[in-house]
């Protein structure tokens, strides 16, 4: 072979090498690529599920586990759902999105304990390619979506209801006492914000406390304060902001020897809440439908989670928060739950049956309102 067509040989040979190099690399490149799209696309995915404390029976009787369900039938069943709860405590929940970020969700779901103080983990969580989904209470920070209850109407339908229940007695000079939840919790100022636009000028509120923590104790205590300055006969009724509260706030009425219970209200349809509402020691609550709410936001979670968006189908509406603007959401509608209706709210649901609202300490109250 001479000389030139040595030259000619070794130039195809290297041609062919380099083609052959490039044609590795973008097949390695389109692999990655793939890989990656894949990766948004797959059923196998990690769902974040932060949800803000355990005081209430809803997050562990119904959010909890039909999250979990509905991702897993969502995805296949290759789909999990990572769960910590924060017990009520913010900075607790700021350390469980950092570790919701080391290990590297596709998704968070985020039930805030302090909508403002998670505003900057909600932003280290989208800095980190995690979209956040705000679930019940809207967190501030770079939110992706939001579903929750109309919770300025929750507030409303309270202060309707105990309007109805005090018939004549609602009159400007007489007096109620106002429960309202935690105030690092923004829908507890919604719920006091609906309840004030329906009760302001039509009753007299004689004393108003943004309860602690939700904890019912603290409700009781609040109550018995409340009791001590105006005097136990002249509390016509008491807007509670959730069951819970009523629960300590009846206690605290029963202790001081009201034998006559004020009418008070509720919100979550709790076991016990409901049973009160059959004896007559509530007079009612609210009920939110949770199956589906948590069906939806684990629709969203799973839909942001696939698409890197949320699927448009899925959005009914958009909210505002204090930081973002037109937050695509879904607003879940809401009950006003009394004696009346409960087979057609949380039995009909399947929340309970009529054997576990009618237990035999119960049985006597339930006959009585012909719940059988």
């Amino acid at each position: 072979m001479n000389t030139r067509m040595r030259r000619a040989a070794v130039a195809v040979c290297a041609t062919a090498m380099a083609v052959s190099l490039a044609a590795c690399g973008s097949a390695k490149e389109s692999k990655d690529e793939g890989d990656k799209t894949a990766g948004k696309k797959t059923d196998a995915l990690k769902i974040g599920l932060l949800l803000p404390e355990n005081q209430t029976a809803r997050y562990e009787k119904f959010d909890k586990p039909i999250i979990e369900q509905q991702v897993k039938k969502l995805t296949n069943g290759k789909g999990k759902v990572q769960y910590l709860n924060a017990k009520q405590d913010a900075s607790v929940q700021s350390q469980q999105i950092d570790t919701m970020i080391t290990n590297k969700v596709d998704v968070l779901i985020l039930d805030a304990v302090d909508s403002k103080a998670v505003a900057n983990g909600v932003k280290k969580a989208k800095d980190a390619d995690i979209p956040v989904v705000a679930y019940d209470r809207l967190a501030e920070g770079p939110i992706s979506a939001y579903t929750s209850f109309d919770n300025e109407e929750v507030g409303k339908e309270q202060g309707k209801a105990l309007l109805k229940a005090l018939g004549d007695k609602a009159k400007p000079s007489n007096e109620i006492v106002m429960m309202n939840g935690a105030a690092t919790d923004p829908n507890a100022g919604d719920f006091k914000k609906g309840a004030h636009s329906v009760l302001d000028g039509k009753v007299k509120v004689g004393k108003e406390y943004d309860t602690k923590e939700w904890k019912p104790e603290n409700a009781n205590t609040n109550m018995e304060g409340a009791i001590s300055a105006l005097g136990k006969d002249k509390i016509v009724g008491v807007y509670s902001a959730n069951d819970g509260l009523a629960g300590g706030i009846i206690t605290a009425l029963k202790g001081a020897g009201v034998s006559k219970l004020p009418p008070v209200t509720g919100q979550d349809a709790e076991l016990a809440g409901v049973q009160r509402i059959v004896t007559g020691d509530q007079y009612m609550s609210v009920f939110k439908s949770y199956p589906q709410e948590a069906e939806t936001v684990a629709k969203m979670a799973v839909s942001i989670a696939k698409d890197g968006k949320l699927d448009s189908s899925l959005q009914t509406t958009k909210v505002d928060s204090g930081t973002e603007k037109g937050i695509p959401s879904v607003i879940v509608p809401i009950v006003s739950l009394t004696q009346d209706n409960i087979k057609d709210t949380v039995i009909k649901e399947g929340y309970y049956t009529v054997n576990d609202i009618c237990t035999a300490k119960y049985k006597k109250a339930c006959d009585k309102i012909g719940l059988k």
